[in-house]
């Protein structure tokens, strides 16, 4: 497998997946093990799941224990494309995982609305103003700011490609949580299972996960326990042991 300068391969031992990083361009982190692990499966040979800014391919991957039909990211960055495709290659999966290197905007242009049953998305999580500072890295300004497309466009493009009752999973900024419960019921999407992950017992939750339905009730929505990422020792705690390494014999 050929590797550019300064691009690596590291593995996400739980389910044995190898996925190319570049501390330069994008490197996965545990926001993105976060959203496969909180995904629900799709057990059907003809299902579809799509991760909307998909980076370098890492949760669509980390999902194909999960997922048994097809799973398709979307990711607008060549370079960021180029690393999950040759990811795809790394794992041989060719037949069940493809990347489309498109605007988002475009999606439905390439899949067709209402087709879709699961769509996940881990997104830039802060907006694009005048004020915010943003990275002088091109790659990861735009992995991290709403700069080539805002949080109500995914939404509304998730809502779009799902089928009704299919499920969209996100992992955002608890702060934005408000926001993002407003833009899914503006789109048909109704948030259903809610679930916060704290650095530290004791700490303030860092990230939100959401679980919502196109078309659902709008109301019944689940908290579930918390995820605690860090022992007081600074060692992972249990259950992030088991998410990052599968389960000891």
């Amino acid at each position: 497998m050929k590797l550019y300068e300064n691009e690596r391969i590291d593995r996400l031992y739980s389910n044995e997946v190898g996925i190319i990083q570049s501390a330069d361009v994008f490197s996965f982190s545990l926001d993105a093990v976060l959203l496969a692990s909180f995904t629900s499966g799709l057990r059907k040979k003809e299902g579809r799941l799509v991760d909307l800014c998909a980076g370098n391919g890492a949760v669509g991957l980390f999902l194909t224990k999960k997922v048994t039909g097809q799973i398709i990211g979307v990711e607008v960055q060549d370079r960021l494309a180029d690393m999950a495709k040759r990811s795809i290659e790394l794992n041989d999966l060719e037949d069940r995982v493809q990347i489309l290197n498109i605007d988002l905007d475009k999606a439905t242009e390439f899949i067709k609305k209402d087709s879709v049953d699961i769509v996940t998305c881990n997104p830039p999580y802060f907006s694009n103003l005048p004020t915010s500072k943003k990275n002088d890295n091109p790659y990861l300004a735009i992995a991290r700011h709403e700069i080539s497309v805002n949080l109500e466009r995914i939404i509304e493009v998730a809502s779009d490609l799902l089928k009704m009752n299919g499920k969209a999973y996100f992992i955002h900024r608890p702060e934005r949580a408000a926001e993002i419960f407003e833009l899914m019921r503006k789109h048909r999407l109704a948030p259903k299972k809610v679930q916060l992950v704290h650095p530290k017992a004791g700490k303030e939750a860092n990230m939100i996960l959401i679980e919502a339905i196109k078309d659902g009730r709008p109301n019944g929505i689940r908290f579930m326990p918390a995820i605690i990422v860090y022992k007081d020792s600074d060692e992972y705690t249990p259950l992030l042991r088991e998410i990052l390494y599968g389960k000891s014999e």
